[in-house]
């Protein structure tokens, strides 16, 4: 089978992606899920897979809602839900109360009861590590699957976010009008080293919040200003 040959934009675009991925990795070294699940911080295999549950729940709270709400929000949901047999069979009413301030409370309830009913009889209450079995829960997307994959089973998986969709435009990886999360996940999967993908996401995120905002980028000074399009372009 003949190797599909590299053009010189694409070397170009990998090597550049490469030096973006190491200069994030030395701001941000100990980078981690800024959804508070309980395992962002790592742990032992088994409770990682018992908690990842809460790590689906949440993923799907956060569709329109900030990081921040989710956490504060799931606390509440957690104590009153604490096992994913508990969430399946909760009266909806219930559960809908406690998510309300995430927006979509009515949709965003039903998938995630369904979903962990769906976890916790064919599943044994384990997020399958299987991207087709992820896509069949309610409610899952492929940024959500790409989510549990890199955190819990460490695959990789480009998390294509409002930050990581924005900031890598920017950045000159494809056009800044481009905003298809699938688009931008095709492009951008080949560029980085599969190992690296899951924390790039985490860390990508992390500087959207401190440096390349949607509104006022902080260019003057940024870290990565000599590899952004958009920076120099402001030069």
């Amino acid at each position: 089978m003949a190797t599909k040959r590299i053009t010189k934009k694409q070397a170009a675009d990998m090597a550049r992606m490469a030096e973006t991925v190491e200069r994030l990795k030395d701001i941000y070294p100990d980078v981690v899920c800024a959804l508070e699940w309980g395992g962002q911080y790592g742990g032992e295999r088994d409770f990682l897979l018992r908690e990842s549950w809460k790590l689906l729940v949440m993923g799907r709270l956060s569709a329109q809602c900030t990081d921040a709400r989710v956490n504060i929000v799931c606390k509440d949901l957690f104590e009153r839900f604490p096992t994913v047999e508990a969430m399946a069979e909760g009266a909806i009413e219930d559960i809908e109360a406690i998510v309300r301030p995430c927006g979509l409370y009515r949709t965003k309830a039903r998938n995630i009861k369904d979903a962990c009913r769906i976890l916790a009889e064919d599943y044994g209450g384990i997020v399958p590590d299987d991207m087709d079995a992820l896509l069949a829960l309610p409610g899952v997307g492929r940024k959500i699957a790409n989510l549990l994959l890199g955190d819990i089973y460490k695959k990789g998986g480009v998390v294509t976010d409002t930050h990581c969709i924005r900031i890598c435009g920017r950045l000159g990886f494809y056009p800044e009008t481009v905003k298809e999360p699938l688009k931008v996940e095709r492009i951008l999967t080949p560029l980085i080293a599969p190992e690296e993908q899951s924390d790039f996401c985490h860390r990508i995120v992390q500087f959207g919040r401190d440096t390349c905002m949607a509104r006022g980028p902080r260019c003057e000074g940024c870290p990565l200003r000599e590899l952004c399009k958009h920076g120099n372009s402001n030069t």
